[in-house]
C-alpha cells in the first residue's frame, strides 16, 4: 500500500491499512513496551542494589542519593526536549538513537570504578532516557488509531508504566544476589539489543512536525526550570526545607516554568503548544500522572525497606513479593482501558480507581513489629494493584489521544515529565516526612533499644503511607471535578494517521 494511500485523511483510508497491518503493528507494540519497560525499571532496579556498588565503590552516605537523583534530574529536564526531536526529525531516528545511547551509557554504568563515572553514566542514562520514552509512547500513539485497539496497546502500555517500578525492584535483587550490583545497569545492554534491532526492522522514520523549527528559549526555559524543580525537593532529603538550596531552587523552578508558559503563548514554534493542555480530560490526566507517580513510591520506596529491614526479606524476595501487586495492577489495567472506560467514561473509573487504591494504602498503615507478609501486605498491595490499574493506563491514554500527529511526542513527553516529577516530589516528601516521624517517636524514649528502634521505623513508614493515601484521596477529587462526563469520543479530524 502507499504512502499516499496511508496518509489520505478519510476514516476509510485508515480503516484500510489496519488489517493489512495488524501483525506489524502489534509487534511494534511489543518492541516499544521493551524500552519503555527498560527505562521505567531503570529508576529502581539500582536502587535495591545501591548498598553493594557503595561498598565497591566507597562512597558516602551522603552522596548515595545522586545514583538516583542524576539520572532523574537528566531525564525529567529534558523530556520535552526530546519530544520535540522525535517530531521533528522522526520517531524512528529518536527511538533508535536513544535505544543505543542507553545501552553505552548502562555500559559505563556497569564499569564504573569510581562515584564520578557511575554518577556520570546514569545522567547519560537520562538524557538517552528522555530521547526514547517520549519516542516510544508517540510510536504507539500513531501507529493505533482505531478506538478498540488503541485501547488495548495503551492498557499494555500503561501496565508496563505502573508495574515497571515494582519490576526493577525485583529483577534487581535477583541480579544482585545471584551475580553483581553491575548486572543491574548490564542487563540494559541486552534489553537495548532486542528493542534496536526489533525497531530497525519495523519502523518506518515519519517527521509529521518536519516544517517546524526547534523552540530554543522555550527549551532552555523549560529544562532549566524542570531541572531546578527536582534539584530542590531532591535537596529537601538531605537539607531541611529552610535551607537556600532546597526553597531557592523551588522558586527558580516555577519561576522559570511560568515563563515558559508566557513564552509558549507568543512562540511562532511552541515546545510545547498549550493547546495540548487546554483539553478538559487531557488536563486532568496528566494530573493524575503526577498524582500517581507521587504515591506510588510510599509503596515501593518505604514497603522495600519495610521487607527487607524489619521482615528480613532477602532482595529478591522482596522483589518477588511485589508480584501479586504487579498482577492486580495488569488485570484491571486491560479492564479498565478496554471495557469500563469504553462504557462508564474516565469520570468514573479514574476517580473510583484512586479511592481504591486509597483504601488499600490507609489499609497497609496496620503493619507492625510482628506483622506478617500474608495478612498485612499481601491483600493491601493487590487492591493498591487494582486500583493504579484503573488509574494510569486509562491517564496514559487520554493524555496522548486526539492530538495532531505533529504533536504527538511532545504530548508523550509531558506525561512522562509528569510522571518523573511527581515521583520526585513524592520521594523527597515522603523521605522527609518519614524521618520526621521517626524523630518525633524516638523524643524522650531509649534510642539504643532495639525495639523502640523496630517501632521508631514502623512510624516511619506508616507516616508515608498515610500521606500517599492522601495523594491518592486528592486525586480521587481532582479526578472527580475536572473529567468530562460520559464516554471519550474519537475525533476523526484529530486521529493520526497509520505511518508504516
Amino acid at each position: 500500500m502507499s504512502q499516499k494511500t496511508l496518509t489520505e485523511g478519510t476514516q476509510s483510508g485508515v480503516a484500510e491499512a489496519q488489517p493489512a497491518s495488524s501483525s506489524k503493528r502489534w509487534w511494534i507494540l511489543a518492541i516499544v513496551a521493551v524500552a519503555q519497560l527498560m527505562v521505567v525499571l531503570d529508576a529502581t532496579i539500582v536502587n535495591i542494589a545501591l548498598p553493594s556498588a557503595q561498598k565497591d565503590l566507597g562512597f558516602s552516605d551522603g552522596n548515595r542519593q545522586w545514583i538516583v537523583t542524576a539520572y532523574a534530574l537528566a531525564f525529567a529536564s529534558l523530556l520535552l526536549l526530546g519530544g520535540r526531536i522525535a517530531d521533528l526529525f522522526g520517531r524512528k531516528t529518536a527511538f533508535l538513537v536513544g535505544v543505543v545511547g542507553f545501552a553505552g551509557a548502562s555500559a559505563l554504568g556497569g564499569a564504573a570504578n569510581s562515584f564520578g563515572m557511575l554518577v556520570t553514566a546514569r545522567a547519560l542514562q537520562g538524557v538517552a532516557g528522555a530521547l526514547l520514552a517520549p519516542a516510544a509512547l508517540s510510536l504507539l500513539n500513531t501507529t493505533f488509531t482505531d478506538a478498540r485497539e488503541r485501547a488495548r496497546a495503551f492498557s499494555v502500555y500503561g501496565a508496563i508504566a505502573g508495574a515497571g517500578g515494582a519490576v526493577g525492584l525485583l529483577l534487581g535483587g535477583v541480579l544482585t544476589d545471584a551475580f553483581d550490583w553491575r548486572w543491574t545497569l548490564y542487563v540494559n545492554v541486552a534489553i537495548a539489543f532486542v528493542a534496536f534491532a526489533g525497531g530497525w526492522v519495523l519502523l518506518s522514520n515519519h517527521r509529521d512536525a518536519a516544517g517546524s523549527k526547534l523552540d530554543v528559549p522555550g527549551t532552555v526555559l523549560v529544562a532549566g526550570g524542570l531541572f531546578s524543580l527536582v534539584y530542590g525537593f531532591s535537596n529537601a532529603e538531605t537539607h531541611d526545607w529552610s535551607s537556600p538550596q532546597t526553597w531557592g531552587f523551588l522558586i527558580v523552578g516555577v519561576v522559570l516554568l511560568a515563563a515558559f508558559v508566557w513564552w509558549q503563548n507568543r512562540a511562532e514554534h511552541p515546545l510545547l503548544p498549550l493547546r495540548i493542555l487546554l483539553d478538559r480530560n487531557r488536563g486532568a490526566s496528566f494530573l493524575a500522572v503526577l498524582i500517581t507517580g507521587a504515591g506510588m513510591f510510599g509503596v515501593f520506596l518505604f514497603l522495600t525497606y519495610y521487607l527487607q529491614l524489619n521482615l528480613g526479606f532477602s532482595p529478591t524476595k522482596t522483589g518477588v513479593a511485589f508480584l501479586p501487586m504487579i498482577g492486580a495492577l495488569m488485570v484491571m489495567a486491560q479492564v479498565g482501558t478496554t471495557v469500563l472506560v469504553p462504557r462508564l467514561g474516565p469520570k468514573v473509573v479514574i476517580p473510583l480507581g484512586f479511592a481504591i487504591a486509597m483504601v488499600g494504602m490507609a489499609w497497609l498503615t496496620g503493619i507492625g513489629v510482628g506483622s506478617s507478609y500474608a495478612s498485612h501486605v499481601l491483600p493491601q498491595l493487590i487492591v493498591i494493584g487494582a486500583g493504579l490499574g484503573m488509574v494510569m493506563p486509562p491517564a496514559m491514554q487520554l493524555a496522548t489521544g486526539g492530538v495532531a500527529a505533529e504533536d504527538a511526542g511532545v504530548a508523550s513527553a509531558t506525561v512522562n515529565a509528569m510522571q518523573q516529577v511527581g515521583g520526585s516530589i513524592g520521594t523527597a516528601l515522603l523521605n522527609t516526612l518519614a524521618a520526621s516521624a521517626a524523630t518525633d517517636y524516638l523524643a524522650g524514649k531509649d534510642a539504643t533499644n532495639k525495639l523502640v528502634q523496630a517501632q521508631a521505623t514502623i512510624e516511619s513508614y506508616t507516616t508515608a503511607f498515610w500521606w500517599s493515601a492522601g495523594f491518592f484521596a486528592a486525586g480521587t477529587l481532582i479526578a472527580l471535578g475536572l473529567y468530562r462526563r460520559g464516554v471519550p469520543q474519537q475525533d476523526a479530524d484529530a486521529a493520526p494517521v497509520v505511518h508504516m
